[in-house]
C-alpha cells in the first residue's frame, strides 16, 4: 500500500472497487507522519544523553554525544513543522511577442 502522494487501496473481496488516486495525503495523515518523525528524533536524543553520561571518562566521546543531542530538538521542530510542498500548477498565460526596438535613426533636437 503506497501512502506517499497517492494511495492504492486493495479491495476486501473481489466485488469491492479498487481506489486509485493521485491525490496528496490528507492533512491528518501529513500531521501524523510529522508527529512520528518528531517523536523518533526526540527519542534519539535520550540515548545520546545517556551515552554522554556513561562515557564521561572519555571526554571527547562524551562531548561528541552532547554535541549531537543539543541541536536535535531544534531539528526535530523544524522537520515536524515542515509540510510537503504544494503541487506546482502550470497556468496558461497569454504570452505577447517582444517588440523590437526601432532600428532607424531619428533626428535629435537639442534645446
Amino acid at each position: 500500500m503506497d501512502r506517499g502522494g497517492g494511495a492504492v487501496t486493495m479491495p476486501a473481496n473481489d466485488s469491492d472497487p479498487v481506489l486509485i488516486t493521485g491525490a496528496a495525503p490528507s492533512y491528518e495523515e501529513q500531521f501524523k507522519a510529522r508527529k512520528r518523525k518528531y517523536v523518533i528524533m526526540m527519542c534519539c536524543r535520550i540515548p545520546c544523553l545517556i551515552a554522554a553520561g556513561l562515557t564521561y571518562h572519555v571526554w571527547w566521546l562524551a562531548l561528541g554525544f552532547l554535541a549531537i543531542s543539543v541541536p536535535l530538538p531544534w531539528i526535530a521542530v523544524l522537520i515536524a513543522n515542515d509540510r510537503p510542498p504544494r503541487k506546482s500548477e502550470n497556468v496558461n498565460r497569454y504570452q505577447t511577442e517582444a517588440k523590437a526596438i526601432e532600428g532607424t535613426s531619428h533626428r535629435v533636437i537639442d534645446g
